[in-house]
């Protein structure tokens, strides 16, 4: 008698998105359903934008600085957490490699995550942080509020613990 087992590949299809200003339309929809999780890095607005995506998928959020106290009751300013084998922290205003917020700063110090992201700026940026070893990423704005002229988000796949095909989506601005 002959027996095959086959390896158990599981790995989550991350969209990663942020300020979105109170706007969801279908070309966001469209990359939410390919998603296994939605995580978004704040300035939600409208909570309907977030009923909207947990009605479609699992999303973990942060409150951003325009955020209601509706939202802020909802969602935490930083969110911790174990995607895989991948330890991430989200949250709002973070700043960048070299130019950190000073309390997230302290923090990646003595206990850096994997994985760091956080909106608010409106500017879209990957970038690895050899100094705290942990992979940065900022996914732009998605929303139609801000000065960016092309929304963008970030999809990528979690497989154990190795962070992979990472891929850009612009939406025109209309």
């Amino acid at each position: 008698m002959v027996y095959f087992c086959e390896k158990l590949v599981i790995l989550k299809k991350i969209l990663l998105l942020s300020d979105t200003h109170s706007h969801i339309d279908e070309a966001m929809i469209k990359h939410i359903n390919w998603a296994d999780e939605v995580w978004h890095a704040g300035d939600i607005g409208d909570l309907e934008v977030t009923d909207t995506i947990k009605y479609l998928k699992p999303l973990r959020a942060v409150y951003g600085n325009i955020d209601t106290k509706e939202a802020r009751m909802e969602f935490p300013l930083h969110n911790r957490f174990l995607c895989e084998e991948v330890a991430v922290w989200i949250t709002h205003i973070g700043g960048y490699p070299g130019r950190y917020n000073p309390a997230v700063l302290k923090e990646l110090q003595t206990n850096p995550p994997k994985l760091f992201i956080c909106g608010h700026s409106h500017i879209l940026k990957v970038q690895f942080d050899s100094k705290h070893n942990l992979l940065h990423m900022n996914p732009g704005a998605v929303g139609k509020h801000g000065f960016h002229t092309v929304r963008t988000m970030l999809r990528f796949v979690i497989d154990k613990e190795a962070i992979k095909n990472l891929e850009i989506i612009e939406i025109k601005r209309e």
